[in-house]
């Protein structure tokens, strides 16, 4: 089964992806790594999934934010090498999450990210990961994610 179908399987459409809203840019490729800018916790239609954790949003909130960073990551690797079959291995993940200085969850969101991975890509889906707390993101989003990614 193609990444693509199991994408559907899964109920899930990529977004197209955004362009930076600053200096940089989305992916840089590296021999066989793609190193995938922080994506944030946004919806396809541009809503910002945002607050901050220990602060009135939940775990479960937060994982469904995490997830969503997990999708646009998946819509930049697909923008960037033209079919997610290409994928190797997800290798790297960090995760930001807004958060009071007492939440002590993090990992706990960033499995929403890490669970559709491994479910979207198996074994290849599994991966190293930081999951920090941080106390401000951009649009005051939930979570961001960057990703490192090894591609055929």
């Amino acid at each position: 089964m193609s990444i693509d179908q199991k994408l559907a399987e899964l109920g899930i459409t990529l977004p197209s992806p955004k362009p930076p809203l600053a200096n940089y840019v989305p992916v840089v490729q590296t021999g066989n790594l793609l190193f995938v800018s922080g994506q944030v916790s946004v919806d396809a239609a541009g809503t910002v999934t945002a607050g901050k954790l220990g602060a009135g949003m939940s775990i479960e909130d937060g994982r469904a934010a995490a997830r969503l960073c997990a999708i646009n990551i998946l819509a930049q690797v697909k923008a960037a090498t033209g079919s997610l079959d290409k994928v190797v291995r997800v290798v790297k993940l960090v995760g930001f999450v807004n958060s009071t200085l007492e939440f002590p969850d993090h990992p706990a969101v960033m499995n929403g990210c890490s669970d559709l991975l491994v479910e979207v890509f198996g074994d290849k889906g599994r991966h190293a990961r930081s999951a920090v707390g941080i106390a401000a993101l951009p649009f005051n989003a939930a979570v961001e994610v960057e990703a490192i990614v090894e591609i055929a």
